[in-house]
């Protein structure tokens, strides 16, 4: 196996469980900002505040979807994680198929992980290689490697189908499933096959872990989000009974799959809404929080932006599915935490707003209020909710990662329209190569909102640089400032050449397929060539 593939070195991270000591850090730190949160809506919410009705109107909903978010988000951290415990030994010896769909995705990104799925120990293993994009070097590395190779004649279902056409040819009582990206080490059977000893436990996650992250920019910020997710919001969810699985490094209890029908696949985040069914049906998930496999994160904002374009509008339109399903309370408020969260976008919108009117028209949501007086009440509210985030994240979250959310406030709000006009979806496969070069058209909607927001700025300076006005510009800039952060590594050419130890320009003759886009209408797959979700 090649050396030089940092998804092969044993990974730096892993999630730190909390102590109870620092748990009740946490909870002192959420009742501090509980009472924050308190000072700051019982100040807000008195009814002389109202100026304009529609501003404020905007401003009180941002500000209490915001609360829940936080409320949720201290509500899911702050119970104290239990070191992790060993899969209990198996009595049995399982049987595992372990599926890696593929399309179009260069050799030597598949390669190392066909070939350690192979040598998995803690099971007798089945490995079949899914290849949706009938590319015959994906066979000569199946046969030479030992595994199986699947080709099916249509494409219906993007990689759901791929998974469901690969269940009706398998067997065994435990199904894994690796993206083709992602490495599994010698461990990955051994810590999680145990756990289906307990018969109502249907499917086992573990974290994923970007072994690029230390690539570029966006490489780190989009791991640094990713950090925070599988770290202490996961523990929380597992310690809550609500883990969902997340579509790769996850094992499986055959049973459990075919009562749920298989893999949806009319979504673009099948993992989440078979995650919703399964719980709804009284199965239960379980949470490793050990790195077990190691994959490719987005190294471009091009791909970033794909990723989460694709999983905001999955998660939002779960959002109905998840208030009709039969789950209990606590697993659906979980649910409806992690199906909303993509919402934000929105609030970012209506708070960049604000300044923008105050500007140009003289409008503001709060009547005779000064700047004092509303930081006075704001401020502290929002420090702590920050200082919550950092301390869940152990310090893996960074401000590039906040920067990078906000620059991508955008793709929420598509994604919201998308859902509720229905427009079909399409899937598109994350690159595994970063773009290397500038990418201005993937940011211009953020580039744009950042000028808006300093021309306008300019403008009421230049106009009435009154006391109003100026608080208005300080907020527009602070806003534009956090946007143009975001931006940054789109801007900057980014590092081509080498990766994994193949040249780039001899990785183009291994990619058989282009990445075209496959449109969900209903349960079936239309178009061309369909490319699956593959990370």
């Amino acid at each position: 196996m090649n050396g030089s593939d940092p998804r092969t070195a044993p990974p730096p991270w892993q999630p730190q469980p909390a102590s109870r000591g620092e748990a009740m850090t946490f909870r002192l730190l959420a009742g501090i900002s509980a009472v924050s949160a308190l000072w700051y809506f019982g100040w807000l919410l008195q009814p002389h505040r109202v100026g304009n009705p529609v501003l404020y109107g905007l401003l009180v909903l941002a500000e209490l979807f915001n609360l829940a978010q936080a409320l949720g988000f201290w509500w899911t951290c702050a119970r104290p994680s239990p070191r992790p415990k060993a899969a209990p030994p198996s009595r049995r010896g399982w049987d595992v198929d372990v599926l890696i769909p593929v399309y179009g995705e260069p050799v030597d990104v598949v390669e190392p992980v066909v070939r350690a799925a192979v040598a998995l120990r803690g099971a007798r293993v089945h490995v079949a290689l899914l290849d949706d994009g009938h590319a015959p070097q994906m066979a000569s590395l199946a046969a030479r490697l030992g595994a199986a190779y699947h080709c099916r004649p249509s494409h219906r279902g993007a990689k759901a189908g791929n998974l469901n056409d690969a269940l009706a040819r398998t067997d065994a009582p435990l199904v894994a499933v690796l993206d083709c990206d992602h490495v599994p080490g010698p461990l990955f059977l051994e810590a999680t096959v145990g756990h289906f000893a307990a018969p109502d436990v249907a499917f086992v996650q573990t974290p994923q872990y970007y072994a690029n992250a230390a690539r570029n920019e966006t490489a780190g910020a989009a791991w640094s989000q990713q950090a925070l997710f599988f770290g202490g919001i996961a523990t929380g969810k597992a310690a809550l009974d609500a883990m969902f699985c997340c579509g790769t490094n996850v094992v499986f209890r055959r049973a459990a799959l075919r009562a749920a029908g298989g893999f949806p696949e009319s979504s673009l985040t099948e993992d989440f809404d078979l995650s919703v069914r399964l719980h709804a049906a009284g199965w239960r998930s379980v949470y490793v929080p050990q790195v077990l496999a190691q994959g490719l994160g987005p190294e471009d904002a091009a791909s970033y932006v794909s990723q989460q374009l694709r999983w905001s509008r999955g998660c939002i339109s779960a959002l109905p599915q998840v208030l009709r399903a039969p789950l209990p309370f606590r697993i659906r408020l979980q649910y409806l935490l992690s199906a909303s969260y993509f919402l934000y976008g929105w609030t970012l919108a209506v708070y960049m707003l604000m300044p923008l009117v105050r500007i140009l028209l003289g409008a503001q949501p709060l009547s005779s209020t000064s700047a004092s007086a509303f930081l006075l009440h704001f401020a502290p509210y929002f420090v702590l909710s920050i200082a919550g985030v950092a301390r869940a994240g152990s310090g893996a979250y960074t401000f590039g990662a906040f920067a990078l959310s906000a620059a991508t406030f955008w793709v929420g709000i598509v994604s919201t329209v998308r859902a509720v006009l229905r427009r079909p979806a399409a899937f598109v496969v994350t690159p595994k190569n970063g773009h290397g070069g500038r990418q201005p058209r993937v940011v211009a909607p953020a580039l744009a909102t950042a000028g808006l927001l300093i021309g306008v700025s300019a403008w009421g300076i230049g106009h009435d640089p009154s006391p109003g006005v100026l608080n208005g510009v300080a907020f527009a800039l602070i806003h534009a400032v956090v946007l143009l952060r975001g931006c940054a590594p789109a801007l900057r050419a980014g590092h081509r050449g080498r990766r994994l130890g193949v040249p780039v320009q001899g990785r183009a003759a291994v990619v058989t397929a282009a990445p075209r886009p496959v449109v969900l209408t209903g349960t079936r797959a239309a178009g061309p060539e369909p490319v699956r979700r593959a990370s």
